[in-house]
């Protein structure tokens, strides 16, 4: 049974924390709640800056714009598609790779530890892997994006400290009873390893949902961008534009007058936030216990 402390100086320190923990509340949430207030206000609205928390002049149009336009709901389907087969595969990788090199009895451990952490110091360079990628036949499409960061090798070390953390009794109790390394990974590893593998999951997602730069070295056809790829693009045309209105193009003053070029750019980047932010509240309750478990050694 757990004591509560109810003495004066419990309390106020409870005061603090809490309002500190609000104030990064208010910190976390302004940019996001503000991102969507411009998303759906009006262009004078946002020209002006007048635009908060709460939407100023509230309307749908520059919904209706991106979605009409065609290039952001393709952007979405290939972000989902790179995403979902990228994380796939960057944790059937990473767990394989981890779960051997837990193992004590595994030859040559420590040698292949020491060629999978050398990377981490020394990259192989741009134009090197550019290359490389384009000799393999990866150039123009979706692997390009993938394999080459198969297997982030911190999360590799997270995921294969993790499985150290496992007690050997349970692999031997199911060797006595004939089950070979590979059963024992699946029927018995993995259904206990649920913590970090929505954890590093949630890594791999995150960054392949926010790549844009493998997209803009690899990719040729911009029917296979991903959507943070046209989000760029049209961040640099908004600011191509202001400098050309700025200048005395009135066709581009014309233009920004008539078009809610911010909304527009606040709406996609709204549409490429949704899916984080709905993914995250479901494995919250993994995330902690699999960094905490991953990051020491017990």
């Amino acid at each position: 049974m757990m004591i509560r402390d109810n003495t004066l100086s419990s309390k106020i320190l409870d005061v603090i924390v809490h309002i500190v923990m609000l104030i990064m509340l208010v910190i976390t949430l302004y940019p996001v709640l503000n991102v969507m207030a411009s998303s759906f206000s009006s262009a004078a609205a946002n020209d002006g800056g007048l635009v908060t928390i709460f939407p100023v002049d509230f309307n749908i149009q520059n919904y209706k714009l991106i979605f009409q336009r065609g290039r952001v709901p393709q952007a979405f389907m290939n972000s989902v598609i790179y995403t979902t087969v990228g994380t796939t595969i960057n944790l059937l990788l990473t767990g394989c790779f981890a779960y051997a090199l837990s193992r004590k009895h595994m030859a040559l451990r420590n040698l292949y530890m020491t060629i999978a952490i050398i990377p981490m110091y020394f990259s192989g360079g741009l134009i090197p892997t550019f290359l490389l990628v384009r000799n393999l036949g990866l150039y123009d499409s979706l692997w390009a994006l993938i394999l080459p960061g198969a297997i982030n090798i911190t999360n590799f070390i997270i995921m294969r400290t993790f499985f150290q953390n496992i007690p050997q009794e349970l692999e031997e109790s199911a060797a006595l009873d004939g089950a070979n390394d590979f059963v024992i990974f699946v029927r018995i590893i993995l259904p206990l390893s649920k913590a970090i593998i929505f954890t590093i999951g949630l890594y791999y997602a995150v960054g392949h949902w926010n790549s844009w730069f493998s997209a803009m070295i690899y990719l040729k056809d911009s029917s296979k961008y991903p959507l943070q790829m046209i989000l760029r693009e049209l961040v640099i045309n908004t600011e191509s534009m202001r400098d050309a209105a700025a200048s005395g193009d009135f066709n581009t003053a014309a233009d920004l007058v008539n078009m809610n070029v911010q909304g527009i750019k606040y709406a996609t980047l709204f549409v490429s936030m949704v899916p984080m932010l709905m993914i995250y509240p479901f494995i919250q309750k993994y995330f902690m216990k699999g960094v905490m478990m991953g990051s020491l050694k017990g």
